[in-house]
């Protein structure tokens, strides 16, 4: 798991909620949490207890995506889902993910996501990828447009952490997740058709801010290309591969 975040006061309740929600995982599992330039004396106490939490101090704010690309680095498990630090996961979302990835020998498996409103209440949210098997690249076919919703909630990704350091996050101030999406080019996955994430709702998030929509149709655009291109240039590999020598 690889979490950034600035600790940030109006967060720290919703962190120590991301980190409840993993200890209810029923399979082993260890993250690196990524402090953007955060002093770590405001690590939440639960979370500086815990063995399984090992942390990144940046000296400097650096931002979300180089924050978690730097954490990447100290990723030593074969498998890593990138998470903000206010979400939580489901109780049985990394079970089902990683038991479909040891069976069938896939490269990711994603799964649908929650809206989690301050009521304490969720909505469903079905990404326009189908559930079921997909191989390498044919998730970008349910983004035909930059403007239209992402084929998939990245956070919801559990992948191979080979497959995330080939395809980590965009070098942007928002929106670098969904850089993280072409990872789907490089490897076939399955879409469960159950929830494991939920998305805080809040007024603190960067996506009810006022500035958020200055930047978000050119990021859109960037990330949009990426996975195109990777696509274009590994379907170009697969079948130089197989022609006739």
């Amino acid at each position: 798991m690889v979490i950034a975040t600035q600790l940030r006061p109006d967060r720290l309740a919703f962190l120590a909620a991301m980190h409840a929600s993993l200890c209810r995982q029923t399979v082993p599992w260890e993250t690196v949490v990524a402090l953007d330039g955060a002093d770590p004396a405001r690590l939440p106490a639960t979370l500086a207890a815990d063995p399984r939490v090992r942390t990144l101090i940046l000296p400097r704010p650096v931002g979300a995506a180089c924050a978690r690309n730097f954490a990447l680095t100290d990723v030593h498990t074969e498998y890593v889902n990138w998470a903000d630090d206010d979400d939580e996961f489901t109780d049985d979302a990394m079970e089902l993910r990683l038991r479909t990835l040891e069976a069938t020998g896939v490269g990711w498996c994603a799964g649908y996501s929650q809206d989690l409103h301050p009521d304490g209440t969720t909505t469903l949210w079905r990404p326009p990828t189908p559930p079921g098997r997909h191989e390498a690249g044919d998730v970008w076919r349910y983004w035909k447009d930059p403007a239209d919703t992402i084929p998939l909630g990245p956070t919801t990704l559990l992948a191979r952490t080979a497959l995330v350091r080939a395809a980590p996050m965009g070098g942007l101030v928002q929106g670098e997740d969904y850089c993280a999406l072409a990872i789907t080019c490089l490897a076939p996955g399955i879409v469960l058709p159950v929830p494991v994430y939920r998305y805080r709702k809040h007024q603190g998030q960067m996506t009810a801010q006022d500035s958020y929509d200055q930047l978000e149709a050119r990021a859109r655009v960037f990330a949009h290309q990426f996975g195109v291109s990777l696509r274009a240039a590994s379907l170009s590999l697969r079948d130089s591969a197989s022609a006739p020598a």
